[in-house]
């Protein structure tokens, strides 16, 4: 503890007083000609990425800056924001937190109510929309939130509203504010302190509506401190945005932690896009939800199977060598002579060739986090020679409190505590943890602040959990989602679903079995995967409804079923499934927007198939 204590307090002096707004200049200071942002450029023009310097970025986000503060916006008060990842995004955040504001990103996923919601929460004075789609979504309830008063559209502003200015006219706006009084906007950022809430997050709502959750400039450079610790990433290194900054892996990856690492971070503004992205940037350091990584690999095992079966076999004879070199270099094992020389063979010859087909040839940090990766899908990248490696943590804790790193790693566990932070499980199982990462609490919600943080300051993450004799950590299942049977018995749906996920044709699994005799899971087909194999064995479908009835189909999903089972437990084996005829999505409303099962949505959308499982 004692350790423990003094590193955080080493890390504490590190950080003392920084501000975004400090970092910021101190950044553009000295590396003022480095590439900060890049865009996705015009390809008639030939022109591929639209890039802006830290110089450049700066200037532009003093001039939102003016422009957020002629507009009337107070210290303290929120910006919300809903657009892609693009350059506008950070800028207008930065931009509204060096007027002295607060930057909010909502999921674009979200239904008009919940953007009423929370824009009401967070009372939110200004908004910045992407574009029609993102307004279309704001529409139907901009009458009821009188408290905005401005909303800015980046395109498609409609002519003759009053409430709405083009993002070029607010950038002129600022232009002309900051030139006639610069020391304004100065006084307004040097007024910024550590302790101020920097952004307010609100959590994906996976049951009833969203949380928010103040983080403070002290809570993301605290982060930003421990993950460089792990990571140990070069500077000026490279990295893609993707995933929404309403989530708050992307925000400190991709926003806070490039301000002290001086990344240049390109933006992929469609997920259709990312294999294509990757292939152009090839990043130093890349993130992804498990779904994330789930699709890569079967887009990549697609591919793999269309080769003759000669070359499938030396690429899983080089992959065997992979995965044992990854598997010898985890903590607490050793890489033989013999175990490198294998993989320096197998690199040489297949598997660093495969990693750059597919953008990870530089990759210095991969990671995955927000839910459990499945085991078959982190021994597939072990295989070609990448560490896919676990993180956890949550909003409330400013993203991740433990976390493997790549010198120091146990598969299958989600790391050890990082650096200065407190990890300990209660009698219960429950993961507790403490440290400057966590949140003072929830936005006008007291009774569930009180029931996150305890008196003496240890933030109930709700997760159950283990710790080995080595200090790494593993989360076993959401302590509220535990299946208990009606024969008394605790069972992980999350474990039973990662199995069951292992086959590429099965996209979503969820079990169920609360104080029913035993459990049963509702399946749905990879929408990418199950074409590609259809084509393969000449099935011949109109829709993805009809493949999921099609009687080779069920028979191989049976067979799914079969191999998940005799990995489980009695108890925990799947009696009967069902397998739909649709994909589960954000938008369908079966997933949040970081991907993970809104488990209560599911139980009642399907409810009919649920009880027809155990009445059938």
């Amino acid at each position: 503890m004692a350790e423990v204590l003094e590193v955080r307090a080493e890390i504490e002096q590190q950080i003392a007083g920084r501000t975004v707004c400090a970092q910021l200049a101190e950044l553009a200071e000295r590396h003022p000609d480095a590439p900060a942002y890049s865009d996705p450029g015009d390809p008639d023009s030939g022109e591929d990425w639209r890039t802006l310097t830290y110089a450049e970025a700066r200037q532009r986000v003093l001039e939102i800056a003016a422009g957020f503060a002629a507009l009337g916006l107070e210290r303290g008060e929120s910006v919300a924001l809903m657009m892609v990842n693009r350059s506008e995004h950070v800028l207008a955040d930065l931009g509204a937190v060096h007027a002295g504001g607060v930057g909010c990103t909502i999921y674009s996923t979200f239904a008009p109510e919940q953007i009423e919601f929370v824009a009401g929460d967070v009372g939110a004075r200004f908004a910045v929309l992407g574009g029609p789609a993102e307004l279309a979504r704001w529409q139907p309830v901009l009458d009821r939130l009188g408290g905005l008063r401005r909303i800015i559209m980046l395109e498609g502003a409609p002519a003759g509203d009053e409430r709405f200015m083009a993002w070029t006219d607010f950038l002129e706006l600022g232009r002309a504010r900051l030139a006639a009084d610069p020391a304004a906007v100065e006084e307004r950022l040097r007024a910024v302190t550590a302790g101020d809430v920097v952004t307010v997050l609100y959590t994906s709502g996976t049951t009833g509506m969203p949380k928010g959750v103040p983080l403070t400039h002290t809570n993301v450079f605290y982060e930003v401190a421990a993950t460089d610790r792990i990571t140990a990433l070069p500077t000026l290194g490279t990295q893609i945005s993707y995933l929404t900054y309403a989530h708050i892996a992307e925000r400190i990856l991709s926003l806070y932690l490039p301000l002290v690492k001086a990344s240049h971070v390109y933006f992929c503004t469609d997920l259709a896009n990312l294999g294509a992205t990757l292939g152009q940037v090839r990043p130093m350091m890349f993130f992804g939800v498990p779904r994330v990584w789930e699709k890569m690999m079967a887009r990549l095992l697609a591919v793999l199977a269309g080769q003759p079966e000669e070359q499938q076999a030396a690429v899983r004879e080089a992959m065997a060598a992979g995965r044992a070199y990854v598997e010898a270099g985890q903590y607490g094992h050793t890489i033989t002579p013999e175990i490198q020389a294998a993989y320096d063979k197998a690199d040489a010859a297949l598997l660093g060739i495969i990693r750059g087909m597919i953008g990870f040839d530089r990759a210095q940090w991969t990671a995955t986090g927000a839910a459990p990766l499945p085991p078959e899908v982190q021994n597939f990248y072990a295989g070609l020679g990448l560490k896919v490696i676990d993180v956890y943590g949550m909003t409330e804790t400013t993203g991740a409190f433990t976390g493997n790193s790549p010198d120091c790693y146990r598969l299958g566990t989600v790391g050890r505590a990082e650096p200065g932070v407190e990890v300990r499980i209660a009698e219960d199982g429950e993961l507790l943890t403490r440290s400057p990462l966590n949140t003072l609490g929830y936005l006008n919600r007291a009774k569930a602040t009180a029931e996150l943080i305890d008196a003496d300051g240890w933030l109930h993450t709700g997760d159950i959990g283990s710790v080995d004799d080595d200090g790494f950590y593993r989360v076993v299942d959401r302590k509220k989602e535990l299946i208990i049977t009606a024969g008394g018995e605790n069972i992980s749906p999350a474990e039973i679903e990662n199995h069951l996920k292992q086959h590429p044709l099965i996209g979503q699994a969820l079990a169920y079995g609360d104080r029913r005799p035993y459990p049963v899971a509702v399946l749905t087909l990879d929408a990418e995967v199950a074409p590609g194999w259809a084509q393969a064995r000449g099935i011949t479908y109109g829709s993805l409804a009809e493949l999921a009835a099609h009687p080779d189909v069920l028979k191989e999903v049976e067979s799914a079923v079969e191999t998940a089972n005799a990995r489980l437990a009695r108890v925990q084996q799947v009696k009967k499934w069902a397998l739909l005829g649709t994909e589960w999505t954000a938008e369908t409303e079966e997933l949040t927007p970081s991907l993970k099962l809104k488990r209560r949505i599911i139980h009642t959308k399907y409810a009919d198939v649920i009880e027809g499982l155990y009445s059938g």
